[in-house]
């Protein structure tokens, strides 16, 4: 992109979100790990049409884009993101009786965590597990989030998404192909393509007493309290490996409490990076990666990454 595009691109942008748009933004106030250096354009987005708009605009223009939700599950290099990144509040609630269920129709910003309650609040059961789940419907969509034995595959119906070059469709949730944190959205990760986008998600729920969900997302809150860590982290670092939990292997390669620079591994639950409050990108990438081989080289086995590396990394040059 030459200078002169780059600056109709801004003043195009500009003219469509106003104060919504920076250039320049630090982006460690918005991911979990606290971590993450600068997006080269920034801009904020408060409903799914809006995020259709900025996303089709980058597109356009030939701008990578990057979409940016609850701040988990993403690593940020200290190097920043080069193009657009759009952080994503398109936070749209609707409910439809269908008469067996009621369907809950997000919009991909909306805090899953914030929706699990409120749907427990009208007596409407399905997302327990979500109650402490970090992240957005459409993060969630994407990566099959799950916990305590539900997951996004066991109530999603349908989502609208956006396609590069094609407009909005909506998929199916067999379309989906979901499987263990992954999705057909997942896998298009880290590839050198214009990725597909979530506006919104349906969700199907049941109704229940509100005190027999209440219990029950309190029974999640506890364990969690009990299992995982507070503090600055991206969640869970790797997925489970099959027969295997991705904590206690690296637990038992004897990583627990290991640290580099501003970052260690949690005494707590080893499958969690957490960041002291001066731990940069790097530090925590250099000890995935010192557990990864770890548990390499002791077991054999090679775990893969739940965490989504953004941005540009050094090592990817080499």
């Amino acid at each position: 992109m030459n200078v002169k595009t780059s600056l109709r691109v801004v003043e195009r942008f500009r003219d469509l979100f106003g104060e919504q748009f920076q250039i320049s933004a630090p982006l460690a106030r918005y991911t979990s790990a606290r971590v993450g250096g600068p997006a080269e354009m920034f801009v904020v987005v408060n409903h799914a049409l809006e995020l259709q708009t900025a996303v089709e605009l980058a597109y356009a223009q030939h701008i990578p884009y990057f979409i940016l939700g609850g701040g988990s599950n993403i690593l940020v290099s200290d190097a920043g993101i080069r193009g657009l990144v759009i952080l994503n509040k398109a936070r749209a609630v609707q409910f439809r009786h269908t008469g067996a269920s009621v369907v809950c129709t997000a919009e991909s910003g909306m805090n899953l965590s914030s929706l699990a309650r409120q749907c427990i609040g009208k007596g409407l059961g399905g997302l327990e597990w979500a109650v402490n789940v970090p992240g957005t419907v459409g993060g969630a969509v994407v990566g099959n989030s799950g916990a305590h034995g539900g997951d996004v595959n066991s109530n999603l119906l349908a989502a609208t998404v956006w396609e590069p070059g094609r407009g909005a469709r909506i998929y199916t949730n067999e379309e989906l192909q979901y499987g263990y944190r992954d999705s057909i959205l997942k896998r298009e990760q880290g590839k050198q393509i214009w990725r597909r986008v979530v506006l919104s998600a349906e969700l199907e729920l049941k109704l229940e007493a509100v005190n027999v969900l209440t219990a029950r997302a309190e029974a999640f809150t506890t364990h969690r309290k009990q299992t995982q860590p507070g503090g600055a982290s991206c969640g869970s670092m790797f997925k489970n490996p099959q027969n295997y939990y991705a904590g206690y292997l690296i637990e038992t390669a004897g990583l627990k409490g290991v640290r580099v620079g501003g970052a260690h591994i949690s005494e707590k639950h080893a499958n969690f990076f957490i960041n002291d409050e001066d731990a940069t990108a790097e530090d925590i990438r250099a000890l995935f990666a010192e557990a990864w081989n770890s548990v390499r080289e002791q077991f054999g086995v090679e775990m893969e990454l739940e965490v989504e590396l953004v941005g540009e990394w050094e090592f990817e040059e080499r």
